[in-house]
């Protein structure tokens, strides 16, 4: 799942919201970053301070809970002080210039915390040395598929394997990848990583070709409800759609699906409609959404040092339950009879550091659930978190602060799976 819990921020803005024009130019103009450290976790933060016609902007972001552009107001602002409210979360920051740092404190809801900020592009530090770089050894495609029913045009990119020719008669095995919950482009990009890509890089230097696709309404894709407007059981007529449009290209032997999260439980939806001809689900839901999302909730709080627990009862309660159909459809989900109808070869495998779709809760139920067979396979990774990142917590606050993108054991265990499957 997307949702992430916040540690000290309510993330209330998923959208960048445009900067406030409050005083002349200052030598505090750029960006300015650092860990704020509350109980043992560290969150980044960012502050900007941008250049506006001679005035001066601030806003706040938040890498590692993948939120940007939060409104901050001006209360104080020279050349080498500030004070900023930011009312949205309740919050404010005060701070003077000391040893080239921004030395302050960050103060919530009567808590505050030291907060020193070096100046920097946060971005520009971000290491991420498993993303492929070009020029590739492989070919790609850039295609649109369409899912009829809900007038949506999908817009995604083909990796063909290494060596492949159009021309023979081989035909390669191919991979449909299914994102997680909430919009997310073909690379299922995520607080600056990009596993899709890192997974269709993998699989075309060993054989197997993959369609990653953006999301309807997001990207290069449209029409279609949208966002958090949508079920999944809408986004899982897409994937059908492009499983359908694979297989009409009559290039693949083979047609399967690997999902993520959300996109775990889609690919379970296609196998029990006999869609695919095998499946992948990667932290894929075992049990009913209510069930999942409070087991979720109640322990990325806890990690967080929160004595709070939610009851799937106060959960069901609350207003964006009401309000979200993503959210409404979801928690009434069980994935049950799905994966009890899933006939074909299924690897599911999860982390047991993952703190939203918890391993020992939804890997236990698959494998009492699944049909008995020596095709399948189901495997709990050690110290792995919800991206299956090498972790040490799992909170999902670590995942920006994580080089790893996707650990090379899953990656090469997927590409085994499949080899020992269908002969690639």
């Amino acid at each position: 799942m997307r949702k992430i819990i916040s540690i000290i921020l309510v993330v209330l803005a998923s959208m960048t919201i445009k900067a406030q024009v409050i005083q002349p130019s200052t030598a505090l103009i750029g960006s300015w970053n650092g860990k704020l450290d509350v109980g043992g976790i560290a969150l980044t933060l960012v502050l900007n301070l941008e250049q506006h016609d001679g005035y001066v902007g601030v806003t706040l972001d938040s890498p590692d809970q993948g939120v940007k552009g939060i409104s901050a107001e001006k209360e104080y602002l020279s050349d080498d002080s500030i004070a900023v409210k930011v009312t949205s979360l309740d919050a404010s920051y005060c701070a003077r210039l000391k040893d080239g740092k921004l030395d302050g404190k960050f103060s919530q809801r009567g808590f505050s915390f030291p907060l020193v900020l070096e100046r920097g592009d946060y971005e520009s530090t971000i290491r991420r040395p498993q993303h492929p770089q070009p020029p590739y050894p492989y070919l790609t495609e850039e295609i649109t598929f369409r899912n009829m029913k809900d007038s949506a045009t999908l817009a995604g990119t083909i990796t063909y394997p290494v060596g492949y020719d159009r021309q023979t008669k081989k035909k390669p095995v191919v991979v449909l990848l299914i994102s997680g919950s909430g919009q997310q482009n073909r690379d299922e990009e995520v607080m600056g990583h990009k596993p899709f890509l890192v997974i269709a890089d993998y699989f075309a230097r060993h054989g197997i070709a993959t369609l990653r696709y953006d999301d309807r309404g997001y990207g290069a894709s449209v029409g279609g409800k949208a966002g958090m407007s949508a079920t999944t059981e809408d986004f899982m007529r897409d994937a059908a759609a492009g499983v359908d449009f694979l297989r009409n290209r009559k290039q693949f032997r083979k047609v399967g699906c690997l999902g993520h999260s959300e996109g775990g439980a889609i690919v379970f939806m296609l196998a029990a409609r006999k869609k695919a001809d095998f499946i992948m689900s990667m932290a894929g839901p075992g049990v009913k959404g209510d069930t999942l999302l409070v087991a979720q909730s109640n322990l990325i709080g806890k990690l967080a040092g929160s004595p709070e627990r939610l009851s799937v009862k106060q959960y069901r309660e609350q207003e964006s339950v009401k309000n979200m159909p993503w959210l409404k459809w979801f928690i009434d989900y069980d994935p049950s009879n799905d994966i009890r109808k899933s006939r074909c070869p299924v690897f599911a495998l999860n982390g047991d550091r993952d703190c939203q779709v918890i391993s020992s809760q939804n890997l236990t139920a698959i494998r009492q659930l699944l049909p008995k067979s020596n095709k399948n396979l189901i495997k709990e990774y050690p110290a792995l978190n919800h991206l299956f990142q090498h972790c040490e917590t799992g909170i999902p606050t670590e995942y920006s602060q994580i080089e790893e993108t996707l650990s090379p054991e899953v990656l090469d265990d997927m590409v085994q799976w499949l080899k020992q499957r269908f002969g690639i």
